[in-house]
């Protein structure tokens, strides 16, 4: 894992701590143009993985990133997936068989067969499948070695109690795509026993992680405790708590976390990103793969 991983909340809308910068940023990066000039940006300055949703522009983003193999040697996406916004769209304009028809991949009739088999016997591994399978299709060529599950889907799993789905889920990712699965959570140490107790081993979970507790589950005690003691790759997301820590201030803290290797964060101009990534890479130790 890279240790500085940079995202992508700052190009479609998300601004934890003010809807109208938010709104501003929207505005900004409607055109594909100003995206690709911050991720240039971010390319210069030596970042070279990308972690981001599926997000219907993603895939204008990597269809550029395969026409310019040059200038992006050595990046890597790591996709989060599903983007539910997506598919909660789709369904309220087209209703639930046409956004099925939609997404699926794969020849329409055999798709449909196993979809449909897959609803009606509740099998929502099968259905897992498919839709990861329509999600990586935009990702076609791009170097993708960790695949992500989006917090949304991971925290209201861990709350029917669905455990089985997160060790299927590991193991589809792995077999399929030859890449390691990731979870996203806002409930760290929950997720952890979980996975444990499935089977899956050592993994890599994407939580906040910083010195007010803010969106930790558990609260920032437990936290330190599970990191401290327990063995997985924690990649720290929101450590300035919605810009209510300073980023010295906040990269510090992280860095006393000893286990914690990776750090991820957005920006939306080259000084931010340039003073972000240094003071990542000054304080915090790189691990492993």
């Amino acid at each position: 894992m890279d240790t500085v991983i940079f995202g992508d909340n700052q190009f479609f809308a998300i601004n934890h701590l003010s809807e109208e910068r938010a709104r501003a940023q929207s505005m900004r990066f409607r055109d594909l143009d100003a995206v690709i000039r911050v991720l240039d940006d971010a390319y210069d300055l030596g970042v070279r993985t990308f972690m981001c949703t599926t997000h219907a522009r993603i895939g204008d983003i990597c269809d550029h990133m395969r026409a310019n193999p040059d200038r992006y040697q050595g990046f890597k996406i790591h996709p989060c997936m599903p983007y539910a916004h997506k598919y909660a769209n789709a369904v309220t304009d087209l209703g639930a068989l046409e956004a099925l028809k939609r997404f699926l991949p794969g020849s329409m009739l055999g798709t449909l067969a196993r979809g449909g088999m897959a609803l009606a016997t509740r099998d929502f591994v099968a259905i897992m499948k498919l839709l990861v399978d329509a999600e990586m299709k935009m990702f076609r060529g791009i170097n993708t070695p960790v695949i992500f599950l989006q917090n949304v889907i991971v925290d209201l799993l861990l709350g029917l109690r669905m455990n089985e789905f997160f060790s299927a889920y590991a193991e589809y990712v792995r077999k399929e795509y030859k890449a390691e699965p990731g979870f996203i959570t806002m409930n760290m140490p929950k997720l952890l026993d979980v996975l444990e107790g499935c089977g899956v081993k050592n993994p890599i979970i994407c939580s906040s992680i910083n010195k007010l507790g803010f969106r930790m589950g558990g609260g920032r005690e437990l936290y330190e405790k599970t990191i401290a003691e327990r063995s997985f790759k924690p990649i720290a997301m929101q450590v300035l708590a919605a810009g209510a820590i300073p980023p010295r201030e906040a990269i510090e803290y992280i860095s006393g976390l000893k286990n914690v290797h990776s750090v991820l964060f957005g920006a939306s101009s080259k000084a931010h990103i340039s003073q972000t990534a240094e003071l990542i890479r000054e304080l915090i130790t790189p691990g492993g793969v």
